[in-house]
């Protein structure tokens, strides 16, 4: 189990990057057409001005049960050990235990 801490941490990023991600694709966008160095310079300025954790590549996938941070499955959004469980006790559909 993953400190509550944490949990709550990624919740706030997931927000502020929710929150921020048309302007930042606008600025990127104009970032892009602009010819002037300096528009260039300004719009990236307002750009890095945005809060750091409002990236999406700062945003990292969690288990949503458990809140552990590594060996997830986007699909599901379960870690490994939560997923096998669950497949084992016949709660996701689809999902069999293979065996050949």
């Amino acid at each position: 189990m993953s400190r509550k801490s944490l949990i709550e941490k990624e919740k706030k990023k997931r927000q502020l990057a929710r929150k921020y991600t048309t302007l930042r694709q606008i600025l990127k966008r104009e970032i892009k057409t602009s010819l002037r160095i300096q528009e260039k310079l300004n719009l990236s300025e307002r750009l890095q001005s945005l809060p750091r954790n409002s990236a999406p590549v700062r945003l990292r996938n969690r288990c949503s049960l458990t809140g552990r941070p590594r060996s997830n499955f986007r699909d599901f959004g379960f870690s490994r050990h939560v997923l096998r469980e669950m497949a084992h006790i016949c709660i996701l559909p689809g999902i069999v235990k293979s065996s050949w």
